[in-house]
């Protein structure tokens, strides 16, 4: 019934197979890799015909996880896998980024790669396992791809490149210092395609080395997925790319004067208004047969791309008039906005970003549910891009992949400089509003979110700034490494390579690649005039704050301390009842944790105070010999009990209340009577036996035998 053909080689510290026939066979192609006991079914499915005036590509990429994977049942209401999570939206993006440019160019057919997860050992992320299945499915589904890719995580432990290192490995990522390195490479059997990482303060070289030991350990996945090709794929589509030179020929005899008049503009919005003139102008030349032609769009980005991109290989300006090494102007503003705990503008060029940081206490934390386990997350960055930071109309909804994909690049970057949580208790939130745009603002955010932490206060080990870098690649060979990129030149580019970290290192990296052919040589080029560029923003921001500044007085104030596990029980009480208490009575915020650690969170200090000395009374033991001040709680006929100590009572028994002889207790005490008690020891039982009488009850001083 089943036709199956499969592949399975060693691979790092697992098995990785990947096996096609079984299922989904109605989809053009569908592979299910498996590495370790982790499984990924991708199915690719694309149209025979492109939809009549497509002037784009239409390439959507699906990643699920599925709960059942590692057999679990989703929370909330319905039971069910809603919308995508922050995971699945990043990995579909990881997927996307490295097998687009890989496709025919001319082809515009629409294009859906779904990855679904089946099962998850606990051990190996899914990510890279649902993109050697993507790979493998669009190689055997006969659609003009360029590949096949392969992908691997690559780390740094002990100075020593890790494969494919374990999820707790990652997850630990901060907490361990010996793990510096959590980086994602994908290509081709020639040339690199993507990079994403986070990286604590790793050296240029230390990049370089890992993006190649990456790509060399992808080479038996790739060899594998041809191997299995030959005997499973499918008859190659048959697609000619589209010949518009025609087209081109006209639009660039029409269109080359004023466009290359338009580029000469230096600003952006009189520079897209001056190209969209020139649009219009040769439009209105076009035979209406031409105006028609789904590769119009395409003949004018010809155009565009060969004018920017000749103009720079040839050793002239850019654009804004730069040359390839200089950042644009740069001004920043810190603490602009009263009443946030931390606030920031950061403007470089025509891109700004606003970036407020607030902090909270350990309830604000996110609780992150993933298939593996469940997770707290006490720093969020969360960045926004309205339409109106590009001068544009549209609608606003809620955040789309970009935004989501931006902001996990901002957050990379960051945690590396960040303070322990035991001696920094908050939870962290930036929100980057993107204010204008012209190039890399998720490097401004990454500038304005450090500016912005140090304003609130957040002791950060240092302050990081980010630079996004371009590439001209010419097909004779010769190429130019951008600084600073814009807008056009990212869109009519060859690279898009973003670098940021501190003066002592990157933190993170990400690059993606439109064309085959970057060499390492290009790529260490690019990392050094990225450095460049780094330090020199870097001190730029340093003239609006170099340091932490003054905590802001309307954040609320979290002092921790360490109680024994064994007490934790105590501190919370039946039901939550004594830690209610706790919170009633002081009026701060009280959490903690499974390892007994307890956050205080208060703007009122004598409110933490208090919290503080009655969680102390709960958890600490009195010690004999020393005097307290109690209650008498219960008289009865041999002595009195006494509260004096949180909930603890202990017994003064008649013969210790006064330095004389009482027929009865109550000839000197009354219940609710306040006393000074030293406590003298234990009983055998583990009672308490407390003495008053050996205290002056006036001033609370122990009476000596000389007195």
């Amino acid at each position: 019934m089943f036709k199956t053909t499969k592949r399975e080689i060693e691979w790092g510290q697992d098995t990785l197979t990947l096996e096609t026939g079984k299922i989904a066979r109605q989809a053009d192609g569908c592979v299910v890799a498996t590495y370790g006991e982790t499984s990924v079914m991708a199915a690719v499915t694309f149209a025979k015909e492109a939809k009549e005036g497509q002037d784009f590509f239409p390439l959507t990429v699906h990643y699920q996880e599925k709960y059942y994977a590692s057999g679990k049942i989703p929370g909330g209401f319905f039971k069910r896998e809603a919308r995508p999570s922050e995971k699945e939206t990043l990995t579909a993006r990881l997927i996307d980024r490295p097998i687009r440019p890989l496709f025919v160019d001319g082809f515009k057919h629409e294009v859906l790669v779904m990855c679904t997860v089946l099962s998850h050992d606990l051990e190996n992320d899914p990510d890279i396992v649902a993109m050697i299945a993507a790979s493998a499915a669009l190689t055997l589904s006969g659609v003009p791809f360029l590949g096949p890719i392969a992908g691997c995580r690559v780390g740094f432990a002990d100075g020593d490149y890790v494969l494919n290192p374990t999820v707790d490995d990652m997850d630990h990522l901060r907490s361990n210092p010996e793990q510096r390195l959590d980086l994602i490479v994908a290509g081709t059997k020639d040339a690199v395609m993507m990079v994403e990482s986070e990286a604590y303060e790793l050296s240029e070289e230390e990049m370089l080395g890992a993006v190649q030991f990456g790509h060399e350990q992808m080479q038996p996945v790739i060899d594998m997925i041809v191997d299995m090709a030959e005997d499973a794929a499918n008859e190659p589509f048959d697609f000619q790319p589209p010949d518009y030179s025609a087209l081109y020929d006209r639009v660039k005899a029409l269109g080359e004067a004023p466009m290359r008049a338009a580029f000469a503009i230096q600003d952006k919005q009189e520079r897209q208004t001056a190209i969209s003139e020139a649009r219009a102008a040769v439009k209105a030349e076009l035979t209406e047969d031409e105006l028609a032609d789904a590769n119009l769009g395409a003949a004018f980005k010809k155009l565009e791309s060969a004018i920017l991109r000749g103009d720079i290989i040839e050793g002239g300006a850019r654009i804004d008039g730069r040359d390839n090494q200089t950042v644009r102007a740069i001004e920043s503003e810190v603490g602009m906005l009263p009443r946030t705990h931390g606030s920031a503008l950061f403007t470089r060029g025509e891109t700004q970003a606003l970036v407020v940081t607030t902090l909270g206490t350990g309830e604000d934390e996110q609780i992150v549910d993933a298939l593996h386990a469940s997770s707290r997350s006490n720093f969020l960055l969360h960045y926004n891009f309205p339409p109106y930071s590009v001068g544009e109309v549209g609608r606003v909804g809620p955040p789309g992949r970009r935004e989501i994909g931006h902001g996990k690049l901002a957050w990379r970057a960051l945690q590396a400089v960040l303070p322990p949580t035991t001696d920094f208790p908050y939870t962290i939130r930036l929100v980057s509003e993107i204010t204008e745009s012209n190039g890399s603002s998720s490097m401004a955010t990454v500038c304005g979110s450090s500016l912005s932490m140090m304003d609130a206060g957040v002791p950060l080990k240092s302050a990081v700034a980010g630079v996004a870098m371009g590439l001209i690649l010419e097909e004779d060979g010769r190429f130019a490494v951008l600084t600073d990129i814009l807008g056009d030149e990212d869109h009519l580019g060859d690279m898009d390579f973003k670098v940021a970290g501190t003066e002592d290192g990157i933190t993170s990296l990400q690059m993606d690649i439109k064309v085959a052919g970057i060499t390492p040589e290009i790529m260490r080029q690019a990392l050094a005039q990225a450095k460049d560029g780094r330090m020199h923003i870097l001190g730029e921001m340093s003239k609006a704050l170099s340091e932490a500044g003054d905590f802001s007085v309307h954040a609320p104030r979290i002092e921790t301390m360490q109680v024994p596990t064994d007490k934790i029980r105590e501190v919370i009480g039946s039901g939550g009842k004594v830690i209610r208490e706790i919170v009633e009575v002081s009026g701060a915020k009280v959490d903690i944790n499974d390892e007994g650690i307890i956050k205080i969170a208060s703007s009122d200090g004598e409110a933490i105070k208090k919290a503080h000395d009655m969680i102390h009374a709960i958890v600490a033991e009195p010690e004999v010999g020393e005097i307290y001040t109690g209650k008498v709680v219960k008289i009865v006929d041999f002595g009195a009990f006494v509260n004096f100590f949180g909930k603890r009572d202990g017994l003064v028994h008649v013969s210790q209340i006064a330095d004389r002889r009482l027929k009865h207790p109550s000839d000197a005490l009354e219940e609710g009577q306040e006393v000074k008690v030293k406590l003298l020891g234990f009983d055998d039982r583990g009672k308490v036996r407390l003495s008053m009488k050996v205290v002056d009850q006036e001033t609370g001083e122990e009476i000596t035998e000389d007195a």
